[in-house]
């Protein structure tokens, strides 16, 4: 399963109550359950995103006789009661939101003390690129409207009370997938054989012992599409 939060290293395990806020098709909340002994609430605001993958979520659930489901809300006012989580994943989300330090202090309140968060953005180099192949990137819509630097999330995440502890890079074989994607054009891309072929060849690298041990160790350092910051909730 493709993840870009390392749920190792965010010491997801059994007892904790995750939430994964923009789930989108749920690939963390997934992931979690896999874990084993998880509740897991899945988040987002584009219910039609969430409805195909629904019934899966439900069926994992109930293999591992865990509880959790999907959940239709905003970042910005979450449904849940103030310190109700130990892990929070946000994968992929600030880069659309305007307010982006009032969401990390929603993701703040809902954390336990001694909770952990993991926030990941795509790279500010792997943005520029995307932005200078094609304007589409950033006017289709819920589209991106800012290129992040880490410091800047890092900034936002004390802020709202967290306190760093690390970060990894990721995706890298993705950088040039969407690189091809925005040279195409989006609105077009999924047209695109060449674009169809690449995106054939990321299912057979997620596959591969071979191509996931090269992205770890090479391309996730020389051109990573994003990066993930670990922080922790002050007990």
């Amino acid at each position: 399963m493709l993840l870009t939060v390392n749920l190792e290293r965010l010491e997801v395990g059994p007892g904790d109550r995750l939430l994964d806020a923009g789930c989108g098709e749920g690939r963390h909340s997934f992931g979690a359950l896999e874990r084993g002994g998880v509740t897991v609430v899945a988040l987002d605001l584009d219910l039609d995103a969430m409805r195909p993958h629904r019934r899966r979520l439900i069926a994992a659930i109930a293999a591992r006789r865990s509880c959790g489901g999907f959940v239709r809300g905003d970042t910005f006012t979450l449904p849940f009661a103030d310190a109700c989580f130990d892990r929070v994943i946000c994968a992929e989300v600030m880069e659309h939101v305007h307010d982006y330090p009032a969401a990390l202090r929603e993701l703040a309140r809902v954390t336990k003390p001694g909770g952990r968060l993991a926030v990941t953005i795509p790279t500010a180099t792997s943005e520029h690129l995307y932005l200078r192949l094609g304007d589409d990137y950033f006017e289709s819509p819920g589209g991106h409207i800012r290129i992040f630097r880490p410091r800047e999330l890092a900034r936002g995440m004390a802020e709202a009370g967290f306190r760093l502890d690390g970060c990894s890079f990721a995706h890298g074989l993705h950088t040039f997938y969407w690189a091809l994607r925005s040279l195409v054009g989006l609105p077009r891309a999924d047209n695109s054989r060449a674009v169809r072929f690449f995106h054939w060849l990321l299912i057979r690298a997620v596959r591969s012992r071979f191509m996931t041990a090269f992205e770890q160790r090479v391309l996730n350092w020389l051109c990573p599409k994003s990066v993930v910051l670990y922080a922790r909730k002050p007990a």
